[in-house]
């Protein structure tokens, strides 16, 4: 145990995730013995983050107004919505220049585990946003690893009844993989083959 501060450091820098003990150790001596305007750098870009950045109101994708850049964008597709689990993943789809419609951040996944449940998620939110007519399609764009298969056939089965046709992305993403890691022409694939989890509107 260190003393004072670097102690306060160390403890706060270990909550991050993926960060562990011996790794936020390394990282409080990295900025102590970094430039003093290099860490306040850090320290102001900490505090605008936390002042300036908050969630959509729409789609809860991180944004600095009230509707983020895609809510906003009036040549987006508004008839299909892409299901995700972390703002992390919109960027990742961007990127793929393959899909144009709008996007909802769930927030996480159910993960039993974890103490995640539906509930915890903004699922709820996502059924409200369904009561507009105008959508017919949602992708589950969950990553394809247990938690986000289960979130996945929870949200499917929700659907089954509204009409919307539901669908999953599916070849070039590996089970057990994440979005974020995944490259963009893995990502392109995977939505020009997803596939549909029920016929919706477009079979009635």
């Amino acid at each position: 145990m260190y003393e004072g501060p670097i102690q306060d450091l160390i403890d706060e820098l270990g909550r991050l995730p993926g960060i562990g003990p011996k790794g936020a150790q390394r990282i409080a001596f990295y900025i102590l013995s970094s430039d003093k305007a290099d860490v306040e750098r850090l320290a102001a870009t900490l505090r605008e983050v936390a002042e300036k950045v908050r969630f959509c109101e729409v789609c809860f994708n991180i944004s600095e107004e009230d509707r983020c850049r895609v809510c906003r964008d009036p040549r987006r597709d508004r008839t299909s919505i892409c299901v995700v689990e972390e703002s992390k993943d919109v960027m990742a789809i961007e990127r793929t220049h393959e899909f144009r419609g709008l996007y909802h951040v769930l927030g996480g996944a159910i993960s039993p585990i974890d103490n995640v449940g539906p509930a915890d998620l903004h699922i709820r939110e996502l059924l409200t946003r369904l009561q507009d007519s105008t959508i017919t399609e949602v992708i589950l764009a969950t990553d394809p690893n247990l938690e986000g298969e289960a979130t996945a056939t929870y949200i499917a089965r929700l659907l089954g009844g509204t009409g919307v046709t539901v669908s999953r992305l599916a070849s070039g993403l590996p089970v057990g993989g994440d979005l974020e890691y995944a490259d963009e022409v893995t990502l392109g694939r995977a939505f020009s083959g997803r596939r549909r989890l029920n016929e919706g509107a477009a079979q009635s």
